[in-house]
């Protein structure tokens, strides 16, 4: 649903501003998150659901969530500040789970049912009937009728039905995972197995209740500017007009620096790094060593394909991802300040959460939230004197936030420090058709390949925290991309030093 703003949209991005602004403030925390779900969500009715009662309860949830706060049952007995004391030092890691079901908030949809709706026409030929494998159709008073008890949901009927009368319906949180993560508990409502769970967060975008969430770091990374640290911020490649097409990079520079960030880095430079070490990789390795080597910038891709095809998790590659490099690259500038990964990605707060990455990423926010944080200081982007221009990657590292261009990157690379070197890639965008392509590269199909796995349908530029429609966004960053100086990333000033960061 990204690009539509609905109702769950407008609850999402005011719960982001609140607590931005609770952060910014010097107030009495514990007593100002209690009166947040009435400040959300004024008066004595109820605007979305059957209960005002309910809807802040949901609220109450969300708002934890978003200060790293574990979600809360409906038969705990606490306030929504429990806890909060510990959550307000900026060193605090949430802890697992990062995506979180708000089981009252579920509405239980059925798994999946195939039904025949009024637009039942009560035809002659009745072909549904038909074909159905089951004898699960029949008519009564003229319309066809369908036996949940006997129907398999294979879709037949479906397919036959000259009037698209009968739909097959499917929860669309367990339809949007594309690693089978989800499914019902006693009561119906989604459960996530989180040793399947890769938390991409398609999810969470993808229920239309809003009952999934994930947690946040907007609250501790606002108390380590106030604190006095340096933060800079690593703005992901997918960056580009997630603000407002009138948002240039420079503004949005500017901008940050308004909220107290030092500066702003293109994660994109790092991007360039991660392609090189690719390329580097592929060619020492592959076929000699390897059949195939599969990118490893996408978190989500990468865990899939290393949990569910564990013999060939050596196939993915050993690179840095291009948030880590960054990360790296500006703590050896820098070697006292922070770092906040600024991007669209769910998946990158699980990455860094490892104990081998914390020392060079201390925030991760996505889009969604950093919008939160220009709206609590009412900072109107659009309108801000422009900043000095961001200059210093490649054409293809800024390529990599849209499906294809990790690959793209790599073969450019390849192609320009070797010659003649032929590359095949194959690639998927979306977690099923990325664990199809693995299951093909274990068959065999893809000796001598480059795979580029992407969890979101689109590349990054569809991650759960972004904020445009995806098409949109990808055109965006290829406008965007064209424009740089240097167009492969063995141009970048970098490269001297990749041995130190990979260290």
């Amino acid at each position: 649903m990204r690009g539509v703003y609905t109702s769950i949209t407008k609850i999402r991005r005011d719960i982001f501003t609140e607590i931005a602004r609770m952060a910014y403030g010097d107030g009495d925390y514990a007593k100002e998150i209690e009166e947040l779900p009435f400040k959300i969500l004024p008066g004595e009715h109820a605007q979305y659901r059957e209960s005002i009662f309910l809807e802040r309860a949901i609220v109450g949830e969300r708002l934890r969530l978003a200060m790293g706060l574990p979600v809360r049952s409906a038969a705990e007995s606490a306030p929504i500040s429990k806890g909060i004391e510990e959550c307000t030092k900026p060193e605090i890691y949430y802890e697992p789970p990062l995506i979180n079901v708000i089981k009252f908030a579920c509405h239980a949809c059925p798994e999946k049912r195939v039904v025949s709706t009024e637009g039942c026409q009560g035809c002659l030929g009745h072909p549904c009937t038909e074909v159905c494998p089951k004898n699960a159709i029949s008519i009564v008073n003229g319309r066809s009728v369908i036996d949940q008890d006997k129907c398999i949901k294979c879709g037949r009927c479906v397919s036959a039905c000259p009037y698209n009368a009968i739909i097959k319906q499917e929860r669309p949180c367990m339809a949007a995972c594309g690693v089978k993560a989800i499914h019902s508990d006693e009561f119906g409502r989604a459960e996530i197995d989180y040793d399947k769970c890769v938390s991409c967060g398609m999810c969470l975008v993808n229920c239309p209740f809003g009952a999934i969430a994930d947690k946040s770091q907007i609250f501790q990374m606002i108390q380590s500017m106030k604190k006095g640290d340096k933060v800079y911020a690593a703005v992901a490649p997918a960056f580009v007009d997630q603000f407002g097409p009138k948002v240039t990079p420079e503004k949005l520079r500017a901008a940050m620096k308004e909220l107290g960030f030092t500066d702003v880095i293109e994660v994109a430079v790092g991007a360039d790094l991660c392609a090189a070490e690719e390329a580097e990789d592929f060619l020492k390795n592959v076929p000699e060593n390897l059949p195939f080597m599969a990118t490893s910038c996408c978190p989500a891709w990468s865990v899939m394909a290393k949990k569910q095809f564990p013999d060939y998790a050596k196939c993915v590659s050993m690179a840095l991802t291009p948030m880590v490099l960054t990360g790296r690259l500006i703590k050896m500038q820098h070697p006292d300040c922070k770092v906040a990964f600024i991007g669209p990605c769910a998946a990158k707060k699980l990455e860094a959460q490892r104990r081998s990455i914390r020392s060079d990423i201390d925030f991760v926010l996505t889009f969604e939230e950093m919008m939160g944080l220009f709206n609590a200081k009412e900072i109107d982007i659009a309108s801000i004197p422009a900043d000095a221009t961001l200059s210093e990657a490649s054409t293809d590292g800024r390529n990599f936030a849209v499906s294809g261009g990790v690959a793209q990157a790599v073969v450019n690379c390849i192609h320009e420090t070797h010659p003649g070197v032929e590359v095949k890639v194959a690639a998927a965008q979306g977690l099923e058709d990325c664990r199809k392509l693995m299951m093909a590269a274990k068959a065999g199909r893809y000796n001598g390949y480059l795979l580029e796995g992407m969890a979101c349908p689109g590349g990054c530029v569809a991650g759960a925290g972004t904020l445009q429609p995806i098409e949109k966004s990808t055109a965006a960053v290829r406008r965007y991309a064209a424009k740089a100086e240097k167009k492969h990333c063995n141009e970048t000033d970098y490269l001297k030093d990749l041995a130190r960061l990979e260290e």
